[in-house]
Parts: C-alpha cells; structure tokens; sequence
C-alpha cells in the first residue's frame, strides 16, 4: 500500500494502463532493473578504471624509482674501490715527501705500497691472471701476440709479457702472452 501512496498517479487511463504493464521499477532510483543494471556496470567500470589508474601510476612510479637506483648505482658503483685507493695514494705521496730517501726505504715503502694495492685489489674481487708456463692457452683469458717456436705442446704459453685482470667472472684485460707453434 505505501508503494502505490509514493507512485504518481498517471492523469489519464492509457497512461495508467502502461505504468502497470511496464516492469516494477526500484525504489532507489526509480530505474527500471535495465537501466539499474546499467548504472551498476558503468559503477564498476569506473571502479575498475580507477583502480586501473592506479595500478599504472604505481607501475611508472617503480619504474622511475628502479631508474633512479640504476643511476646512483652506476654513479657510486667504484666508491667501495675508491676507498680502498685512497690509502694507497696517500702511502706514494708521503714517500714523495721524504727529502733524502735511501734505496732500501724507497724499496720498503713501494713494498708496503704494493701490499696495500694487493689488498684493495683482493677486497674488490679483482683477481690477477698469471698463466703459468705450458698451461694451455686460453682465448678468454690469454692474448697471444707472438707464436714461437718451443720444446712444449702447441698452443700452450711459452711466456707471460704482461699480467691480466679479472673483476668477479668478468675479463678486465687478458693475460698477454707468447704461445708454443705447432711442431
């Protein structure tokens, strides 16, 4: 009875007659369940596209972050090496200050020195390569510059002319060698 006391009353007959025929229509908004439907699925899509919003801005905003740690990253990636370089300097330019050094005291002090590089250089993962004569030559290590006639296998160092370096599992410079010819 209350519904029929809040419903208009149609002013002529056939009008009366349609609002009968026509479906029940909900007491919220006065919508048939069509058009309720529809304004619940548009709720949701807007829901979902917030969310969306969202969802994308924290996406950019992770990306942006991650970027920016990549770049202080790259920025400070030597700042451990450096560090440990520092007292290295330090020992060459106090040598240089003594004013009448002896061969013995410059030869302890680039010892020391020596020492301390050594130290940086193990503490920072940077392994020197020293191939030993008649190990077998490896191209992803060693660079051969010459080949040379010798008594062992072929393709085998004959002679280191200088050291290589290794950070981690990266090549930093290969070992230049001398290899064995083949006989």
């Amino acid at each position: 009875m209350q519904d029929q006391e809040n419903q208009a009353v149609p002013p002529n007959p056939e009008a009366a007659e349609a609002a009968a025929s026509a479906p029940p229509s909900t007491p919220e908004a006065g919508l048939s369940p069509l058009e309720q439907q529809l304004a619940d699925t548009e709720a949701k899509l807007a829901e979902m596209h917030d969310a969306f919003m969202r969802a994308k801005a924290d996406g950019e905003n992770i990306r942006r972050r991650a970027q920016e740690d990549v770049a202080k990253a790259h920025k400070f990636a030597v700042e451990s090496f450096a560090e440990a370089m520092v007292p290295v300097k330090d020992s060459l330019e106090m040598a240089l200050k003594v004013e009448a050094p002896t061969v013995e005291s410059l030869k302890e002090g680039v010892e020391m020195t020596l020492k301390q590089l050594s130290s940086a250089f193990e503490r920072n993962r940077l392994i020197a390569i020293e191939p030993a004569q008649g190990e077998k030559l490896d191209p992803n290590k060693h660079q051969a510059v010459a080949v040379v006639p010798a008594e062992q296998e072929a393709n085998t160092v004959v002679s280191v002319l200088q050291k290589g370096y290794m950070i981690a599992d990266r090549l930093l410079r290969p070992a230049i060698v001398t290899a064995a010819q083949a006989k």
